[in-house]
């Protein structure tokens, strides 16, 4: 029996030790080259993560609109988009509002965006 529970142990600790490793990074960070723009880059994020709440009109307590790129550059601007899509998971006042957090290679890119003068 003391061998069997030894096993039960051993074989979980293998896998987990040698059955989730991946010897490139190419699926972890995003090796695109494209130049960051609102059309290119930033429009997509917004489409798939922020439009459920921040559409016209807003929806679930959204203060604002973020369909189109003037919306998304006052944001920016003047409603702190990237600090609120930078807070960690769970910190209140997170975007998006009840969802999971952006990647950090995603929320790299808006921010790229924003440095880059927020060229459409």
């Amino acid at each position: 029996m003391n061998r069997l529970k030894l096993t039960l142990l051993v074989i979980p600790a293998v896998f987990l030790q040698f059955g989730c490793t991946n010897d490139s990074t190419s699926d972890l960070i995003d090796n695109s080259t494209g130049e960051v723009t609102y059309n290119n880059t930033v429009k997509s994020v917004i489409e798939n993560n922020c439009i459920v709440c921040h559409t016209l009109p807003p929806q679930n307590g959204a203060p604002m609109s973020l369909n189109t790129y003037e919306d998304v550059k006052n944001a920016v601007l003047n409603r702190g988009l990237i600090n609120r899509i930078s807070l960690a998971q769970g910190t209140p006042g997170m975007m998006p509002n009840g969802g999971m957090r952006l990647p950090q290679a995603t929320i790299d890119k808006i921010t790229q965006w924003a440095q880059n003068g927020m060229p459409e």
